[in-house]
């Protein structure tokens, strides 16, 4: 899990999602990353359960999978931006 949180833009795409569920293309301006970019990450990070997707119509929303996992990556942000 550390090396899947490691890698600078999966962890802003974490960050990016906060409090709700987001479309990629919410995902992409929020993290200046592009959408072929933030595509790939969601992928890996959805292997390892770390977002969940959730159709909306036309749309797949992103979102955290629970507030624990939530806190885990505010604090390792946290340690991370520290160093």
């Amino acid at each position: 899990m550390l090396k899947i949180l490691g890698e600078p833009n999966r962890l802003r795409i974490l960050t990016s999602l906060g409090l709700e569920c987001r479309p990629v293309t919410d995902i992409v301006r929020a993290t200046g990353l592009s959408q072929s970019n933030v595509s790939f990450h969601l992928r890996i990070l959805r292997e390892a359960g770390l977002v969940r997707p959730e159709r909306n119509g036309a749309f797949i929303y992103y979102c955290l999978p629970d507030n624990q996992l939530r806190e885990i990556i505010d604090q390792f942000r946290d340690w991370v931006t520290s160093r």
